[in-house]
């Protein structure tokens, strides 16, 4: 699919679009679904690259690497019931942009890797694309939901040198990790989507979780 902000109805002189709240959040649903999606086609075709190049039982800490520690996962659905949808949407932003660095990074290393297959390479490219497509969709979220003061985060992490490593086995460790990790919170993404979704369509009627 397209940018979850892109308009197939624009004006004549093709300067402004409106695009319905509902229309906005079911296009990042559906982003987020597809990016989950392949997120776990990668793991697997990765795990199956590894085991071509004699690499078995790579360990990756648990926690390693993984999502930005101020986007706490709600455990109970009590919890659940009493975050906010500014903190879903804020959650979702900071998962979304702690990811596009690391995953540009997989994508530029794993074009150094020997035999690595095509439909590795493939979806890490899509994925590297779509996650800059769904910060976008969320930041029209939040100006349509929140207003234009909704826009500030506060403890972002920068990511920019988090996967440093010149040994080929730490490099392969490396890139493992971030894919590793990613689907994870792109399922965490996809379920936060899904709940916002739910409250702003269905509101009081919603039923998620």
């Amino acid at each position: 699919i397209g940018s979850p902000v892109d308009c197939p109805d624009k004006d004549t002189a093709g300067t402004s679009c409106t695009i319905s709240l509902d229309k906005l959040l079911e296009r990042a649903v559906q982003h987020a679904e597809l990016i989950h999606r392949i997120s776990e086609e990668s793991k697997l075709l990765f795990d199956e690259m590894l085991i071509s190049f004699g690499v078995v039982n790579l360990h990756i800490s648990e926690g390693t690497m993984c999502s930005p520690k101020s986007v706490p996962v709600p455990m109970s659905k009590t919890e659940i019931q009493q975050i906010s949808d500014k903190w879903l949407l804020h959650s979702v932003l900071i998962l979304v942009q702690f990811w596009i660095n690391p995953l540009v990074d997989v994508q530029a290393s794993l074009m150094n890797y020997e035999n690595v297959p095509s439909a590795l390479l493939n979806r890490s490219k899509w994925m590297s694309t779509k996650i800059i497509s769904l910060e976008q969709g969320i930041l029209v979220l939040i100006r349509q939901i929140l207003g234009e003061g909704g826009l500030v985060l506060e403890g972002t992490e920068d990511t920019s040198d988090r996967f440093v490593s010149s040994d080929m086995l730490e490099t392969v460790r490396r890139d493992y990790s971030v894919i590793y990790c990613f689907r994870k919170d792109a399922h965490k993404i996809q379920t936060f989507l899904k709940l916002l979704k739910c409250r702003q369509i269905d509101k009081e009627n919603c039923s998620y979780f």
